[in-house]
């Protein structure tokens, strides 16, 4: 029997892969082995010792401390995609908000003097809220993960020209877009040429305030400027100051700061991308997929903090190490089990930056007075049976 504990409420469809016969999934559990969450911050949260996995129903794990999570030997899940289709739509939407005048137009409707004649009033205010058509535009996505991608394909469909920037695109990635979408190696590229602007890239060192007043000044006249992705990735002072210049037309964005409110062409949206019940389903089922074949079978995919490995058993026996990634990691846990005369039927390892994982397979169980000596061997960070 295993423990599930929910740090926030989450689909019920968990059940139909957490069956309630193996596991009990619960707000309140002593000795969880595993975790499953949203958006709970996990950053104060004491992690009980129990805890072998935690798994994050949704892309971003910024509220989870990850360092920590591999020091304490836990593995950390994410479920990239899951929510895809759902940013996918409300970047669509965000691209017809800045093209079209429909935001302040609904505004400004609502105002009307009901006194008056209401028809009329629209017909002859109806010619400031003028907009622009998407079609023939052209769409700079930059990052084409799994949601870059989807809007990518999306905008052709719209009959926009659509140019794409990601340094880590990889084949699989690129076989899933349009073959319409240009590939461009220079981010500038896509600044120079684009109508509209859309961001799909995490926040890292290199990415952060990567909008600012240099990156705008390259930018056409007009641009308009979608975030749905991160709020670290644009300077928020940099960019009002270019709608108040006219240099840029409107900026869209699913992530609402302070300085953004109340500012004329800046649309702030509550943080809706993921939004939806489909994408909170899809999330907490592949959630629930990847923490079960973790505590059954040790297997990692999808990690953020663990090297993603798996393996068919060829056993009923098996062992995962966490370790170091220094020399003699496998030689040193391929001894140890040879020394207590166990063969090892099977063994898979990969890294990842300085840490390492094997998942063994062996003929027979190894004691567990032998993995507790294990555990104790200088390098090997965490040593499960599965």
């Amino acid at each position: 029997m295993y423990n599930i504990l929910k740090l926030n409420e989450i689909s019920p469809k968990v059940g139909a892969i957490l069956q309630y016969k193996d596991y009990t999934v619960s707000a309140d559990c002593a000795n969880p082995d595993a975790i499953i969450l949203r958006s709970f911050n996990m950053h104060e949260y004491e992690v009980p010792a129990s805890v072998k996995a935690v798994a994050r129903a949704g892309a971003g794990v910024n509220n989870i401390p990850l360092d920590k999570m591999t020091a304490q030997g836990v593995c950390v899940f994410n479920t990239p995609g899951a929510n895809a289709n759902a940013v996918k739509e409300l970047v669509i939407c965000a691209l017809l908000l800045g093209s079209r005048k429909i935001y302040e137009g609904i505004k400004w409707t609502q105002s009307l003097n009901l006194d008056e004649d209401v028809a009329k009033a629209v017909e002859k205010g109806k010619k400031a809220f003028i907009g622009r058509e998407l079609y023939g535009k052209t769409l700079g996505v930059v990052g084409l993960g799994a949601i870059g991608r989807l809007v990518a394909n999306a905008a052709i469909a719209l009959g926009m020209r659509v140019i794409g920037y990601d340094p880590y695109l990889n084949v699989n990635g690129a076989m899933s877009i349009d073959r319409h979408v240009e590939y461009v190696n220079d981010l500038s590229k896509v600044y120079a040429e684009s109508d509209y602007i859309t961001l799909h890239v995490p926040a890292t060192p290199s990415t952060k305030g990567s909008i600012n007043a240099d990156s705008i000044a390259t930018m056409k006249k007009d641009v308009v400027i979608i975030n749905c992705a991160r709020a670290e990735l644009v300077v928020n002072k940099d960019i009002v100051e270019a709608i108040k210049a006219g240099k840029v037309a409107k900026y869209v964005t699913d992530l609402p700061q302070n300085d953004l409110i109340g500012v004329d062409n800046v649309i702030t949206i509550p943080h809706l991308g993921a939004s939806t019940p489909e994408a909170e389903d899809n999330c907490a089922v592949m959630a629930a997929n990847q923490l079960k074949d973790y505590l059954e079978n040790g297997n990692v995919v999808n990690s953020v903090n663990f090297p993603n490995a798996s393996a068919p058993r060829c056993t009923k026996f098996r062992i995962t190490v966490l370790h170091k990634n220094v020399a003699n990691m496998i030689a040193t846990a391929s001894s140890f089990i040879a020394d207590r005369g166990i063969n090892i039927n099977n063994l898979v390892s990969a890294t990842r930056g300085e840490i390492g994982y094997m998942i063994i397979d062996t003929d027979e169980d190894l004691p567990n007075s032998a993995l507790e000596e294990m555990r104790k061997v200088e390098g090997f960070l965490a040593v499960n049976k599965f």
